[in-house]
């Protein structure tokens, strides 16, 4: 089974129905930077429309691009764990909207009923090893060597 990309569609609707009792609905101009590297964790969003790119500081260079999300993409995990620092930048490539949940009432959601938390997070541990799997591949392509014959 391939791992989901999409975390509200990837619930049931009941627990997609209790997730989303926690959200709300935000907004976001193009070229707004919805949060920094290393700044404080405690929310996360999936997108409705627009994207966003995620980005990571290079030492001695600039800002390089990680990761593009789209409508319906997982944008934030740095909530679930402490220190609860970002641990890329994210900055709107065009305007976004997007359902905001805040990580202590979803952290409380998760606690009160442990088979919801426990869906949440194996979804979030998929949509994340994905993310993962396709970075390394970019950073590869990127940044390794060529060679000849290669």
């Amino acid at each position: 089974m391939p791992a989901p990309k999409q975390l509200l569609k990837s619930l049931s609707p009941e627990y997609r129905e209790r997730l989303m009792s926690v959200s709300r609905e935000v907004s976001f101009p193009r070229g707004h930077r919805i949060f920094e590297e290393r700044g404080r964790a405690d929310r996360f969003w999936v997108l409705r429309s627009g994207s966003v790119t995620l980005d990571l500081h290079l030492p001695g260079e600039r800002t390089g691009s990680v990761a593009v999300l789209d409508p319906g993409d997982l944008l934030g995990w740095s909530w679930l764990f402490p220190p609860y620092e970002w641990d890329f930048g994210a900055e709107t490539v065009s305007p976004v909207r997007a359902h905001e949940f805040l990580g202590t009432e979803v952290r409380e959601l998760s606690d009160h009923d442990p088979a919801f938390g426990y869906t949440l997070m194996r979804l979030f541990a998929e949509i994340l090893a994905n993310r993962l799997r396709l970075a390394r591949s970019r950073a590869l392509d990127l940044y390794a060597p060529r060679t000849a014959g290669w």
